[in-house]
């Protein structure tokens, strides 16, 4: 990173510092889980674990704070940016981290996992970030019924104990994000088949806004809608952000749904409206079309990248979130300041612990 290391950053910080140069109004604010946390417990019972599942966590809006996959937002979390995936072969859609509740670890809470922090500077000018995601369905039952019949004494039931890392069938999903300026973020995706044979994997880079708005009278209302046009472009408006722009690289489709509880899947009852938290869940993994808005707008947006990866390839996906830009190529300059892409570096080979999936 030439422009985001060295003096630059120290140039960044003194900004920051002396000058009141918001650098940090954009970061690594994003939990990658929220369920399940007293954050969002409001239960008479305080069980946060029973209260707010990871199982309900797709379909049912948090109050107090986001989740999601290498996810970014603001310092006040009201507009968030995160990856979900989907191998064709999960029964969810993968939006974010799942784990073992206290009560269903041998070992109590525990997320079954492969993420790792690999880089970030201190003002978030430059963050990178590695989730390792199997081609084969991941085995949600086999960890909670296998940690849950272990005694104390036993070792816990690891997500590699489960063979779903076996021949290096798994991708390496590299997020980096690069600052141009204090709102203007570079966005690149890098997903490396480690495996023998070709995967087929959905990318699907997610913008949507935390709920202010429902059960909070007299709040605003932000929305995100498609920019027509030679690139795809989702404009997110909100009363205090103002607006910005996420620019994404290539010819995938954008969706859109609201940030609202499917009340109708989880309590049985009406729903505020016809698009939901879950929608994109709905298309992807059981093809219902009808979950998203066909107007293409919401409080929710994705696009929707569908790749087949050969054998020890790399595919890269590019996209650009920042303030209103001037007519031009969101992209002209992206290498220079988020670095050139590689598909095989030291760096992003390294073996953290021994038991990690081999590469």
């Amino acid at each position: 990173m030439r422009t985001t290391r060295g003096s630059g950053e120290r140039g960044r910080l003194a900004e920051t510092r002396e000058g009141g140069v918001a650098w940090r109004k954009w970061g690594p604010y994003l939990s990658e889980r929220q369920w399940g946390t007293v954050r969002e417990d409001y239960s008479e019972s305080g069980d946060a674990w029973g209260y707010f599942t990871h199982d309900q966590a797709r379909s049912r809006a948090y109050r107090w704070g986001e989740d999601g996959l290498a996810g970014i937002s603001d310092d006040k979390q009201r507009l968030c940016f995160a990856l979900a995936l989907w191998n064709g072969k999960d029964p969810i859609l993968k939006e974010r981290l799942f784990g073992l509740t206290n009560a269903e670890g041998n070992h109590g809470e525990d997320v079954k996992e492969y993420y790792y922090y690999l880089d970030a500077t201190p003002t978030n000018s430059y963050l990178k970030y590695l989730y390792k995601y199997p081609h084969r369905a991941y085995p949600y039952a086999d960890l909670v019924e296998t940690n849950r019949r272990r005694t104390r004494t036993e070792p816990e039931y690891e997500l590699i104990d489960t063979g779903v890392y076996a021949e290096s069938r798994y991708f390496d999903v590299f997020v980096e994000y690069a600052k141009a300026a204090p709102e203007d973020l570079l966005i690149r995706i890098s997903a490396a088949n480690r495996g023998s044979e070709a995967a087929d994997l959905h990318l699907l880079p997610t913008l949507w806004f935390r709920n202010t708005w429902t059960d909070r009278a007299g709040a605003s209302k932000p929305s995100l809608r498609e920019i027509p046009g030679r690139i795809r472009v989702v404009e997110a408006s909100h009363p205090e952000l103002g607006v910005l722009r996420l620019f994404v690289e290539g010819e995938a489709p954008l969706i859109f749904t609201e940030n609202e509880t499917n009340l109708e899947r989880l309590f049985g009852a009406p729903n505020v409206g016809p698009f939901v938290k879950d929608a994109f869940h709905e298309l992807v993994v059981h093809g219902r079309s009808g979950a998203v808005n066909p107007d293409r707008t919401g409080t929710k947006a994705a696009a929707l990248h569908r790749v087949r990866v050969e054998a020890g390839a790399t595919e890269i996906l590019r996209l650009r979130l920042g303030p209103v830009a001037s007519s031009g190529d969101p992209f002209s300059g992206f290498d220079e300041v988020g670095g050139r892409p590689t598909t095989s570096t030291k760096a992003s080979r390294r073996r953290p612990w021994a038991r990690m999936p081999p590469e």
